[in-house]
């Protein structure tokens, strides 16, 4: 009587380990699940954030100048070139992620604008009106990629 009481407490037993060791990869491959499909809409997602980033720098890059437009036409050139140094480093971030993102064609187009911004500086350290034209075709450049960044 005593080894089929033992015999039953080992069937039991495994029994019970079989029904742990069960629900242990239940909960495992949950988990997996979980995560793949959690994983599945991230890299959209990411990208649509760093798009947004991008056109985030882009469009304070663009405000900058403008400011700096309405300064020069105030004839305020040192609060002009103070906006324009601040419309440069953002654009570079700006650069830099469009890099980041493989969008070599909108980067040389911002090329442009840096151009621009560069020759509207040094014309305002001269006290010269025609920075700003050369500021509104930063803007231009700005804008046109701003519009093919809107796109994707």
């Amino acid at each position: 009587m005593a080894g089929m009481v033992r015999n039953l407490q080992r069937i039991v037993e495994v029994k019970l380990m079989k029904l742990i060791l069960g629900i242990g990869v239940a909960v495992l491959v949950a988990l997996g699940a979980g995560w793949a499909w959690g994983a599945s809409g991230r890299s959209d997602i990411t990208r649509a954030l760093q798009i947004a980033e991008l056109r985030d720098g882009l469009l304070e890059g663009r405000a900058a100048v403008l400011d700096a437009r309405l300064e020069i036409y105030s004839v305020n050139f040192g609060e002009a070139s103070r906006h324009l140094e601040a419309a440069r480093s953002t654009l570079r971030a700006a650069d830099a992620r469009l890099k980041g993102l493989g969008l070599q064609d909108d980067s040389k187009r911002l090329e442009v604008a840096f151009t621009r911004i560069d020759e509207a500086q040094r014309m305002a350290g001269q006290l010269n009106q025609d920075a700003n034209a050369l500021a509104a075709d930063a803007a231009k450049a700005i804008n046109d990629v701003l519009g093919s960044t809107a796109q994707r």
